[in-house]
């Protein structure tokens, strides 16, 4: 996924302030895996229906905003707790 450079810089985790990295590949493929098998889940505990093209990770590695169509989703319900998939 790639990503302006500018636009990363500034992007923050909304829960947490923190700094956010985009997501290596094999991340991606394992939850969007996960997705068509019906087995994720968001912070707002909704279950995620769609798959996503990329997404940025939080500094502390627990949580996940996905990326759909070149638009992070930066909403805190919407982020996708990585502790779930470990």
């Amino acid at each position: 996924m790639n990503i302006n450079p500018d636009l990363l810089a500034i992007l923050c985790c909304p829960e947490t302030k923190q700094k956010v990295t985009v997501a290596e590949d094999d991340v991606i493929k394992t939850l969007n895996v996960s997705v068509t098998q019906g087995e994720l889940t968001n912070k707002g505990n909704r279950p995620v229906t769609e798959p996503f093209d990329g997404g940025l990770v939080r500094e502390d590695g627990t949580v996940l905003y996905p990326i759909r169509d070149n638009i992070p989703v930066m909403l805190i319900e919407e982020g996708i707790p990585l502790t779930r998939v470990h």
